[in-house]
This record gives structure tokens, sequence and C-alpha cells, in this order.
């Protein structure tokens, strides 16, 4: 495996919060604009923090391991690494690393000739919790186990590592002074988190001393209890932390799946969870109806709820639910009441729940990630730069952001970058080297690449212009009725593409397309889609068997023709066998078709639950693209293999996904974006270029970013990459991620944190007024 690859890989598996804290802050701080949107985190000085008690936290799951330089490192590895282990630099609210003062008193570049020589000066307090001093042999230990030269390590994380010459003791025993082989432009990224020798000293040390506990540790917190059984790992406040004293007690990292969220709050297991909008527009409406401001519609139908299990039952439904509980037949009524038990059971739970999630407030930013197009390079349509570009081209991404962000109160501006957010110093928009957005200028390479409205199809009813080979369901997709996943529709196939057999039926059949049309118009009012509707399906039957039935017609009155004419008089003349009826030939109507086959693109969503609004972006793209004269595909496929088994093995055409930001573009964006190259046995690696859409120029300028120690010219380096990014048209950055966090009022600095990391020790409970301060 590659250096680039581990470094990667460790980004994605650690997921978004698991970022290392890289790059450098110094000259051109004003590049990189503003942060899209601050920290909301109810910032309070210390001393209005009271000092004690616990907070509940919660996280996707236990971490498999503690050490984060492993493949298996999680987001909640890197939340327990950020409290309980040195961190030298830390990203400040703009994403922005800044040196970290708890164990800094400074480090710099002290040598650029004959060679890059960094001197890191330790702050004089800092110990492990055993008593020994923070000092050169735990970086030596450190770079020596994520160097790359030692297999026996098995590391997921190593660029920047193997750069590194050696590592020595300054003058003092509180200097430490690391020399590279060659320069590196991102030497910040290094030793963060910095674990004790005891950890990175041997591989056996490594590969399995670090992953249920860690015996020595240097934070505000230290590592108290994992416990399996309920789901918890437990940080306790550090008696040799030498920095200001934590003001929690306890932090207590909670496992609650991102769906039982809003329960967990409401039953008090949890007093801070990030959350998804469904939640945050329970605690919204709670908060409302706590207020006494429900307004008008704030109740159902008699006096029903106005949201939740009960908003839906109609007075009608209502009443025959009761009949039929109460009728003469006896297994009926017995099920109906059982029903009605239960149904009774979920009304007064939810209303429990809402009452208690009054306690909360949820507080907004946005996520350090942004949401992307993905379109798959390696084969198909999309192999044509052209055809990417124009589905690019066409795509109102302005629109797009708006869709998701608005309705949160979020501003809404789409990414203009690759590789940064707005706020950090590589971050500018160079999504003019595409080209905005311009459905002429989207036809015109349509039209280039050969593709045609109302060309001829050769191919087979139902084949599409995509890749063959991947196959339509993974078997792990779940399937039927309130699963997310009822079937396939493609956009675009019930208008046209099925070429003059369906015209001919098309008069015949208007009234029930011009209904069909009214109806979805409905559904867009009503906030229904009507992209996965059926009905379209229903409409193209009729329209078939009426365009049947004409033809019959047809040949009947030719027969009746003949008979007046007398060729049927002498019976000594048989009837004529009839001409065999030539096949209609058929096209692709109002869509794109090129050498007989449709334009058709599989467009891979996740189906679970927390993918709503990937799902709304889906069929907002699906119905633009529909308006180019491109069919789309939509299958959704379950969570665990959404990833797995479709965007990392390049069974998709087109998929929405998110990348993790990084402040360390020059060395963390390269595997992202490198150019595809070929494998001994004819297969293609991809690093973590799954678009398999690069150049060889990106990968130079990437090259010379991390190399270039003039930090203006690496950014500008990593900017020129970036653009060319762009004009390959692999990816289109949407939108960054809405970060919602769900908390009690009470709690201060914390919450969404934006682009910047939490500052642990200075979380706790905001102190009660006096008695002075309430009079007033």
């Amino acid at each position: 495996m590659s250096q680039r690859r581990r470094r990667s890989l460790a980004l994605l598996t650690s997921g978004v919060l698991a970022l290392p804290l890289l790059t450098g802050c110094g000259a051109g701080d004003d590049e990189g604009g503003p942060a899209a949107a601050g920290q909301d985190i109810a910032t309070t000085t210390r001393d209005k923090v009271a000092d004690g008690g616990v907070l509940r936290w919660a996280v996707d799951s236990l971490p498999d391991t503690l050490n984060a330089f492993q493949a298996d490192a999680d987001a909640t590895t890197s939340r327990i690494a950020g409290a309980v282990l040195p961190q030298l630099f830390v990203l400040d609210a703009k994403g922005r690393p800044v040196a970290n003062p708890d164990y800094l008193e400074k480090a710099e570049v002290i040598e650029r000739e004959p060679k890059q020589v960094v001197l890191y000066k330790l702050n004089q307090q800092a110990v492990w919790s055993d008593g020994r001093e923070i000092g050169a042999p735990d970086f030596v230990a450190q770079w020596r186990a994520l160097n790359g030269k030692d297999s026996a390590y098995w590391t997921a994380r190593n660029a920047g590592y193997e750069r590194i010459e050696k590592i020595e003791k300054g003058k003092t025993d509180l200097e430490v002074r690391v020399t590279f082989a060659k320069p590196y432009a991102d030497w910040r990224s290094l030793f963060s988190p910095l674990y004790p020798k005891q950890v990175t000293g041997t591989p056996d040390a490594f590969n399995e001393g670090a992953r249920g506990t860690l015996k020595v540790t240097a934070g505000p917190f230290a590592l108290g209890a994992i416990d399996k059984k309920t789901g918890t790992a437990a940080l306790t406040r550090n008696p040799r932390w030498w920095g200001k004293q934590a003001k929690l007690d306890t932090l207590v990292l909670t496992a609650v799946p991102r769906a039982e969220r809003p329960a967990a709050l409401a039953a008090g297991k949890v007093d801070l969870a990030e959350i998804d909008r469904s939640g945050a527009e329970r605690i919204a409406l709670a908060r409302r109806d706590a207020a006494g401001k429900a307004g008008k519609g704030g109740a159902g139908a008699g006096g029903a709820p106005a949201h939740g299990p009960g908003a839906a039952v109609t007075p009608a439904q209502a009443t025959l639910s009761w009949a039929n509980a109460f009728g003469t037949d006896e297994e009926k009524a017995a099920q109906e009441k059982e029903t009605r038990t239960k149904h009774t059971e979920a009304v007064k739970r939810y209303a429990d729940e809402q009452a208690a999630l009054r306690g909360f407030t949820v507080r907004k930013s946005l996520e350090p990630a942004y949401t992307q197009l993905a379109m798959n390079g390696a084969s198909g349509p999309l192999a044509d730069e052209r055809v990417r570009r124009a589905v690019a081209r066409a795509l109102d991404r302005q629109a797009l952001a708006d869709l998701v962000l608005k309705p949160l109160g979020l501003p809404a501006k789409p990414v203009g970058s690759h590789v940064a957010l707005a706020g950090q110093q590589a971050y500018a928009d160079n999504s003019d080297a595409l080209g905005g957005q311009d459905a002429k200028a989207a036809q015109a390479l349509l039209a280039d690449a050969g593709w045609r409205r109302g060309g001829k199809l050769t191919e087979p009813a139902g084949a599409k212009a995509g890749p063959e080979s991947a196959p339509q369901d993974d078997g792990k997709t779940p399937a039927g009725p309130g699963t997310g996943n009822d079937g396939l529709y493609i956009v675009g196939e019930d208008d046209g593409a099925n070429g003059e057999a369906a015209e001919a039926g098309a008069e015949a059949g208007a009234d029930t397309r011009a209904a069909g049309d009214a109806a979805a118009a409905d559904g867009e009012r009503d906030g229904i889609s009507p992209v996965l509707a059926p009905a379209p399906f229903g409409a193209q039957q009729k329209a078939s068997l009426l365009a049947q039935a004409a033809a019959a017609r047809t040949a009947d009155d030719g027969k009746r023709s003949a008979a007046r004419d007398g060729d049927a008089a002498d019976p000594a003349k048989g009837s004529p066998a009839p001409a065999p009826a030539k096949p209609a030939a058929r096209t692709s109507g109002n869509m794109l078709a090129k050498d007989g086959k449709a334009l058709t693109l599989r467009f891979v969503l996740p189906a679970g639950p927390g993918s709503e609004s990937l799902r709304t972006v889906g069929e907002r793209i699906s119905q633009t693209l529909r308006k180019l004269g491109v069919n789309t595909e939509t299958i959704k496929v379950a969570d665990d293999s959404f990833f797995k088994d479709h965007i990392a093995s390049g069974q998709y055409d087109l998929a929405l996904y998110s990348w993790p930001a990084t402040a360390f573009p020059a060395t963390d964006a390269r595997p992202i974006f490198a150019k595809p190259e070929p494998a001994a046995d004819g297969s293609l690696l991809v690093e973590q270029n799954y678009t398999r859409v690069g150049t060889d120029h990106i990968d130079q300028l990437f090259d010379q970013a991390v190399g270039e120690l003039d930090e203006a010219q690496s950014r500008e380096l990593v900017r020129k990459a970036d653009a060319r990014i762009w004009a390959a048209a692999g990816s289109i950055p949407l939108f960054q991620r809405p970060e919602l966090v769900a908390v009690r009022p009470s709690l201060v600095n914390a919450g969404a944190f934006g682009l910047g990391a939490p500052r642990y020790q200075d979380i706790g409970w905001k102190k009660a007024p006096k008695a002075k301060e309430k009079k007033k």
C-alpha cells in the first residue's frame, strides 16, 4: 500500500471528525476569506462556567481501536485522542491550524538549505500521566513506527513521516530537531496526536497495546472505563494536567445510533448529540408547542396532534377503526384493538418525548465536509469529458444548496473548491475553470459528443448506455414498500423513450398523460416528489395497448376494402396471405441517443434514514438532466453497501457523497484526485480517486505544492491543481454539509464546532445566576 493511500484511507475510515490538524498559519492570514458559517457553541468565558459536572455526549459507536494511525480508527477514536493526547497544532474557527500553547512554546522552520530543519520548543510543564517529560524519544518512536520502513507496524496513515531523515534532541531536553530528507510544506500535520513511546516503541505495542486502552496519556482528560455493555467510554479530569483545569469532572461518550438520538435525548441518556434534520424539526416543534405558538393549524383534525404518530389519522379513519374494534367480527375486532393499543402507546410515547425535548435547543453550523456529485469516468458515456462537462454545466448548484441549507436557516453558498472550504487559506472559488450553469452550453457539448434527440435505437429494450457489467442490486438492498427501494425509476423513459411504437397511441392516451402531468404538478406543490411515482408506467402501458388496438382496426379496414373491390368474389381465388408487419423503428424520442443506445446514467444513492437530503438532491438533479435529454436510473442501496460495493468498486455512473475537508490539501487531496494507474494484473489503481478521472498535470501540481516551503506559493500551486480538477469535471462540489447539534441550553463552549476543534477543558455547565443578577 502506498504512503499516499495509507494517509487518505485514514481520512476516509475515520470520518469527518477524524481530520488531522494540518497545514500552517503565518503569511496570508486573509486568504480564503471568512468561513461560510461560524461556530455555534455558546462561547462563554471560563469564569462563568461551573466547576464539576458530567456531560454525556452521543457518538456513533465505541471505537475498535484507540490508535488513530490504524485503518479501523474512527471519529470516536479521534475524539478521545483530542481530549487525552498531545495535539501540537489545533484548528481554529476558520479551520486553520495554530500552535497549541499547552504543548508548544514555538515550532518553526529554522533551516531550508541544505535541508529543511524544524525546531520544536516544548512547554516545560508538559508531562505524561506517568510523570515523564514529553520529549524527543516520543517523537523518534512515532517517526519510526510511521515512516513505512518497518512493515511490522500496522499503519494506515503515514504521509510526511517518510520524508524525515532524522530526529534528535536540541540544546535542551525541551527542544526537538526534525531534519527532512525532502522538503515538506505540510510539516505541521505531523505528531498530532502524539503518542507516548510506550505505544509506538515496538510493533506489538503499536498493533495491539493501544487498541482497547491507553495506559499513559497527556491531555486535560484521562481515559477511564470503556464499557461495551453500556456502550460508554468515560474520560475523567487529568490530575497531572498542567494547563487550565478541565471544567467537567467526567465526559461520557455514549454510543447512540443517529435514528435513536431524539429518543435518547428525551430519555435523559445524553446531553449533547449531533442530529439530522428530522430530529431538529422535532425539537423545534416541541419548543414551539411549549411556548404556545402553534397558531393556526397547530392541532390536527378533531383535536388530534398536529405532528407525530397520530397526525395523519383522519376522522373517517378513526371512525372506521372504532367500528372494526367493536364490530361483530371477533377476530377482526381483536386485531384492530391490538393495533389501536399499539397506536395509543406510540402517540403517548411521542408526546412524552416531545415534552422532554422542550428542554433542548439546536445549535447550527456547517460541517468541515462538502457534498459532491461524483461522475465515474472509467467507462460508458461519462468517459467522455464533454459528457461530464455537460452534466456539470446543467446543474444549478445554487438551487441545490438552497434546497438543503435554506430550510435550516444556514448560509446557502455553493462550494467553489475541491481542496478547501471558505475560511481556510487554500480556499479560492475556481469553478470558472469549468463554467457556470448554462443549458445551451451543455446541449452543445452533448451534440459535439455525438448525442442527438430522436436518435434511432438498435439496442434491446431496457439496455443502457452506461457500463454494462454493473449489477442492478447488490443483494443487500432493502426492497418493498417503506424501504425506500420500491423499484427502479428511469427518469425520461416515459417521455418518448419508447420510440414510434409508443407515439402511435399518443393521441388516444393524451387525456391520460395530461391527467398524470397535472397530478405530478400537484405533487410538487404538496411537497411530494413525482420522480419516484409509478404512475407513468401505467400511462405508458395504456398507450401501448391503445396503439395495438389502432393497428388492429387498420388491418380490418384493409380487408373490408379488398372485399368491396371484388377480390374475394371468386372462390377459386384464395385470400392472399397478409404481408408480415414491418416492425416500427424505435427512436429515443425527446431523449438523447448515440450509436443506437439511449443516454442513460445509473444514479446510485443510499437508502438509509439519514440520507433523505441526498435523495432529495438526487431527484432534483435527475429532473434537471431529463430536461437536457439524459435518462437517469435511480438505484437506492443499503447504507453499508453504498460505498464499499458501489462507489469504491466503480459500480455507478452518478453518485452523491461527501468528502471531509482538510487543512492540509497538498498532502491529503493528492490521492483523492490522483490519476489512476494500470496495475500488473490489468486492474486500475485508483487510490481514493473513485471518479477515476485524473491527469498527470494535476499530480505534478500537488507534488510541487507538497515540497514547496514558501507557504503562499504552495497554496497557489494547490489552487492551480483545483482549477484543473474543475476542468476535468470528475466531481462537482455542491454545498457544505449542515451540522445540527442538540444540546441542553445550559451547556456552554460546545455544540456545532464548524471548522474548528473542541477545546475540551473549557466545555461545561454555565453557572447559575447570582441573586443580584436575578433581580436585574
